[in-house]
């Protein structure tokens, strides 16, 4: 069994880190890293800076991590590794994923996530907030959490119900228009954009979370109040844009 190492990928500084670490697995040319294209861009850019090729693997649809299942139906003699991305908060399946390169012989490399964080005071309220919000949502699905994981709901990711990208977007531009803050936490997979788009991947649950995700802010020193007015806000759009598609 390689050694594993903690991979960071997010903002440009994390962006050098992660060439860092990508260094330390000494890629060759030729040599694959299976990764999640959802919010892979910046891992996806320094795979390939370090000499590497990136291959995409579809994500599991509940946690939006990389599905094991997926990352080992993609792994050929040219695999070296395995890189898991924790996204949202949420952390990705190390257990399975850790059992898969062990059983494959390759080494796994995941995105750093404190465990401090899972018990920092904010952590705390912002769960607490997740869990209230997600109690009283109607009009979208909120998030999945993996039983036993710990989700620190860095960003609150919904899914809207419909047909896709257009309601959706519709969807995010009527809540903006209401004074509901939100946004779309990724808006082209990795494997769609022309840098890595020839490695040809068909990702249908990543390309299903692409076009119907949307994060709704959820801060926490939000009161109850607040959470209200944003669950209200969902759940009548959500019935209205629901029923075309229902």
């Amino acid at each position: 069994m390689r050694s594993r190492h903690r991979l960071f990928t997010s903002g440009s500084e994390d962006a050098v880190m992660a060439m860092t670490q990508l260094a330390k697995l000494d890629l060759r040319p030729g040599d694959e890293v299976v990764l999640p294209s959802f919010g892979g861009e910046e891992a996806a850019d320094a795979v390939a800076a370090a000499g590497g090729v990136p291959v995409f693997a579809d994500i599991d649809p509940a946690s939006f991590c990389l599905s094991p299942a997926a990352a080992e139906s993609a792994l050929t003699s040219r695999s070296v590794g395995v890189l898991a991305l924790h996204l949202f908060g949420h952390p990705a399946d190390m257990v399975s994923l850790e059992e898969l390169c062990q059983r494959r012989s390759v080494r796994l490399v995941e995105s750093e996530r404190p465990l401090s964080s899972v018990f920092s005071p904010d952590v705390v309220l912002r769960r607490r907030n997740a869990e209230y919000l997600a109690s009283r949502l109607r009009g979208v699905f909120p998030p999945s959490v993996r039983p036993g994981a710990d989700h620190t709901f860095e960003r609150f990711v919904v899914r809207v119900p419909g047909n896709g990208r257009p309601d959706r977007d519709a969807f995010r531009n009527a809540l903006r228009s209401r004074g509901v803050d939100c946004s779309v936490p990724v808006g082209t997979p990795a494997h769609r954009l022309p840098a890595h788009r020839a490695a040809g991947a068909r990702l249908p649950e990543t390309d299903r979370a692409a076009a119907e995700c949307l994060a709704l802010s959820l801060q926490p020193a939000m009161s109850r109040r607040e959470l209200n007015r944003v669950a209200s806000a969902c759940n009548r759009l959500g019935g209205l844009l629901c029923e075309p598609a229902c």
